[in-house]
């Protein structure tokens, strides 16, 4: 039986360069500091429909957006309950991917998988095999983004092309890890259900999912028996529709520091902060191949994690301790068992710079003996 850890308040301040919660910006965490008021008066309205909107806007889609108090992974469980009635195919690269299928499974959907080494990238000519081979009607393709257990930045534009073709097909795109960080035109490349949390490359606190859903998605999930009672889209669009506000008890604070961020992300501009991100990516990939090895297939790397083979053999675990002991410094090691001690991870999104990454990089140098 887990004991009691009393929390306490004297911990060390620790700069986060882990996959996410990322670091988030004083006056943002100010901001969750009013005081509080009801989620059913004008002023939730007024708050609700300004970060909505500015989302659809920061993003440029058309497509209608909900924000939900709860993690991406609610998003990932209700895509599939709003619009899969029996077959789905599940393209799998790494540990998040698998979850998509786990969920589905859960939900007794019959899965059928496109199964990829990790570290491997999913191919957009293999999704249209799997389309066309398969006897199978699939209600729903999905895929990662950004597999930030491997550090793999996955080719969903091309991808959504392929579905694209299958108009019965729906695709529904995990960007839990990267949007914000990383652009991607979700109406040019027909992704009808795009997911993502704030603690990461918006660099806001935890306890926000958004999600992009086209009009298509909308009208499958209007035409089933079934769907997500907390996440469906039909439920939480026609109450925004109906009312400008959320059909349950939101996290107002989290709320209010999305939109004080969100006024951050429209004065660097939607591109300037993809180039951000694109040119962390690089420094991190240029570090990594002069002192180590990348994880990721050759120009599948994530712009937002990189995961770094760990071809030196140093002591993972060790490393991270020292570097957080002596420069309050926090990286990730590898995912789970599979990969602890064969990779390690930096989140290079958000708010980070190349010069904040480069002090991280210099830290691990100085510690690794490298």
């Amino acid at each position: 039986m887990t004991e009691k850890r009393e929390y306490k308040d004297d911990y060390p301040e620790k700069t986060l360069y882990i996959p996410g919660p990322t670091e988030v910006r004083d006056d943002v965490i100010e901001a969750m500091q009013e005081p509080m008021f009801g989620h059913r008066m004008d002023r939730m309205t007024d708050l609700y429909t300004t970060i909505v909107e500015d989302t659809k806007e920061f993003l440029d889609t058309d497509n209608d957006v909900i924000i939900l108090t709860a993690s991406g992974t609610a998003f990932m469980e209700s895509a599939i309950a709003n619009l899969v009635d029996d077959d789905v195919l599940v393209t799998t690269c790494g540990s998040f991917s698998e979850r998509q299928a786990d969920v589905a499974q859960r939900l007794g959907k019959d899965v059928d998988t496109l199964e990829y080494e990790w570290g491997q990238a999913v191919k957009p000519e293999d999704v249209r095999d799997a389309l066309e081979d398969s006897d199978a009607e699939y209600d729903a393709v999905t895929c990662v983004m950004n597999e930030s257990s491997t550090g793999v930045r996955n080719p969903v534009e091309e991808i959504g092309d392929v579905v694209a073709e299958y108009p019965d097909t729906y695709f529904v795109v995990d960007a839990v890890s990267c949007l914000g960080g990383d652009q991607v035109d979700v109406d040019a490349h027909d992704i009808d259900v795009l997911f993502t949390s704030t603690q990461k490359a918006f660099a806001m606190p935890p306890g926000l999912a958004v999600c992009t859903v086209s009009d298509a998605a909308y009208d499958r999930e209007t035409s089933k028996d079934s769907a997500s009672w907390y996440g469906g889209f039909q439920r939480c669009l026609d109450y925004y529709e109906r009312k400008g506000q959320t059909h349950s008890t939101p996290a107002i604070p989290v709320m209010l520091a999305y939109r004080k961020q969100m006024k951050h992300m429209f004065d660097e501009g939607h591109e300037a902060r993809d180039r951000r991100h694109r040119e962390m990516a690089e420094y991190v990939q240029s570090w990594a191949a002069e002192h180590f090895e990348m994880y990721p297939e050759e120009g599948y790397e994530s712009q937002t994690v990189g995961c770094i083979e760990n071809t030196r053999g140093i002591d993972v675990a060790a490393t991270i301790e020292e570097v957080s002991e002596r420069y309050d410094m926090v990286f990730s090691n590898g995912y789970g068992s599979r990969l602890g001690e064969k990779t390690f991870r930096i989140g290079h999104m958000g708010e980070h710079t190349v010069d904040s990454i480069r002090a991280l990089t210099d830290a691990i140098e100085d510690v690794a003996g490298l």
